[in-house]
């Protein structure tokens, strides 16, 4: 049983970064061929994949955040990091992080951008 759990704060404000940690239980984030994701959720946008870190380390991201988006990962911890930069109220939503082609996700956490 994999078990993703998401953590960071809940409020951000303007122009500053979003950072958000997924910790992995049940499965090392470097097994072969798996895809770990974030991707949010609001009323306005509906679901929206951000990007994924895969079990290399490899990344790549939703060209159309513009270059916003770093994913990154801490092997030691087994988890793995969100940067979203220059934030807008427009990136207010819920956040998962998701094992990509599984039914595993985190419960998500609300993120707000808001002064």
């Amino acid at each position: 049983q994999v078990q993703l759990q998401e953590s960071g704060p809940g409020l951000v404000k303007p122009s500053e970064t979003l950072s958000l940690t997924c910790t992995v239980s049940g499965a090392s984030i470097t097994t072969d061929y798996y895809y770990w994701s974030w991707i949010r959720q609001s009323p306005e946008k509906g679901l929206e994949w951000i990007g994924y870190i895969d079990w290399r380390g490899e990344f790549y991201y939703d060209p159309s955040l513009k270059g916003r988006t770093t994913i990154s990962r801490d092997t030691s911890k087994n988890q793995f990091t969100l940067q979203l930069r220059s934030v807008t109220p427009e990136d207010t939503a819920v956040y998962y992080c998701h094992l990509e082609g599984s039914d595993y996700w985190g419960q998500g956490t609300q993120v707000t951008v808001s002064s």
